[in-house]
């Protein structure tokens, strides 16, 4: 049996006339840029996210550079975030000449660890930024508190996370700013590139829009010195289709996490893997169903052999890459995020996914470790 990390063939099947349709009404109206079409995903987006404003610009990496931008991040700044997400994270805040400061993950979330973030505040701070990482919001509470006595920023970093929820609030609503991304493989996915900024601060909002545009608010007029960040009508388009279905897919995503939950325990592996945990006042979206191995690279290559599509998010931490090395760390200053990058493993998990597909997938985890003990 083949069973593909991911399988947006099955998903587009699904609704490919309506897709072709809104495709084919952009091509006809020849409005590219911006627009109407961008427009009303915005407002659906800020529905959706349960926000004031939203602003739809080029990609995640650019959702999170203009927000850094719109909270007045620049060189000699620091921003305090977690070493194990994907690197634009950190590197949306570097390409603007300021420092990363880290602070490790939650061993059971990877999360960031509230409690160590006291520590790593320091009169530099200009913004602090949790990473939803999977499609499971952060430890919002204590961040927001420490945020808010110190009066800095918090930006999410909601790539992963369109639709979580942390007490009953939406990622994207929680902090100053919400960053998502539209990247294919994210629970909302485009046929390309595309962002979102979400926010409850209308100045803010009207920020991020001059600077999407080179910093100009009327045509040849620079206010301020911006970028090309805009959103496509195409893109626009497709995504307004999809969000139509995006709770469905989502609790499609959450069903097919709660029958891997009970194929683990049926096949005795717990003692063999860690699955994901979720909080009590969490809503999981799955963006990545990941769990851990000791033996997760030989698993890998295992599961590659017999058909199983996987992924390693992230193999390397962003406090070990060699383009971080001036600031210092080492192995062993982040264990918990160290420890996460040489143990977990994506396992397929998108709503289109079937029930023998996941059994396949967990006798086949089972006769891995079968092999091994003999």
């Amino acid at each position: 049996m083949n069973v593909p990390l991911l399988d947006l063939r099955a998903q587009y099947q699904s609704i490919r006339a309506e897709v072709m349709a809104a495709l084919e009404a952009v091509c006809d109206e020849q409005a590219f840029i911006l627009g109407a079409r961008v427009a009303d995903l915005e407002k659906d987006i800020q529905k959706y996210v349960g926000v004031g404003q939203a602003v739809g610009v080029a990609s995640g990496t650019d959702a999170i550079l203009l927000s850094l931008m719109a909270c007045g991040v620049g060189p000699g700044d620091e921003v305090v975030t977690v070493p194990y997400t994907f690197f634009a994270t950190a590197g949306s805040i570097s390409r603007l000449g300021a420092k990363p400061v880290f602070v490790d993950i939650k061993p059971d979330t990877y999360n960031m660890d509230p409690a160590q973030l006291d520590g790593a505040v320091s009169s530099r701070t200009k913004a602090i930024m949790p990473v939803h990482l999977y499609g499971q919001c952060a430890e919002m509470e204590p961040i927001l508190q420490i945020a808010a006595r110190k009066r800095i920023p918090v930006i999410e970093d909601a790539a992963q996370a369109i639709g979580a929820t942390w007490r009953s609030r939406k990622a994207g609503s929680l902090g100053q700013a919400g960053c998502f991304s539209f990247f294919p493989s994210k629970n909302l996915g485009g046929f390309g590139d595309g962002g979102m900024v979400t926010t409850n601060d209308q100045a803010l909002a009207d920020r991020v829009r001059i600077l999407r545009v080179h910093g100009s608010r009327v045509k040849y007029v620079h206010e301020v010195i911006g970028l090309n960040s805009r959103l496509d009508a195409l893109q626009a388009a497709v995504l307004r289709v999809k969000l139509k279905y995006l709770e469905e897919w989502t609790k499609g995503r959450q069903r097919n996490a709660s029958r891997y939950e009970a194929l683990f325990k049926q096949a005795n592996l717990l003692g063999r893997v860690t699955l994901p945990t979720v909080t009590a006042e969490n809503r999981h979206v799955y963006n990545q169903y990941v769990i851990r191995a000791l033996q997760r690279d030989q698993l890998r290559a295992f599961l590659h052999e017999q058909g199983v599509g996987t992924e390693i998010y992230y193999p390397s931490p962003l406090h070990l890459q060699g383009c971080y090395k001036d600031l210092g760390h080492g192995p062993g200053s982040f264990p918990y995020a160290e420890s996460a990058a040489q143990e977990t493993l994506a396992l397929p998990i998108y709503a289109e996914l079937t029930e023998d597909q996941q059994t396949y997938v967990v006798e086949t985890i089972k006769r891995f470790f079968a092999r091994t003990r003999a």
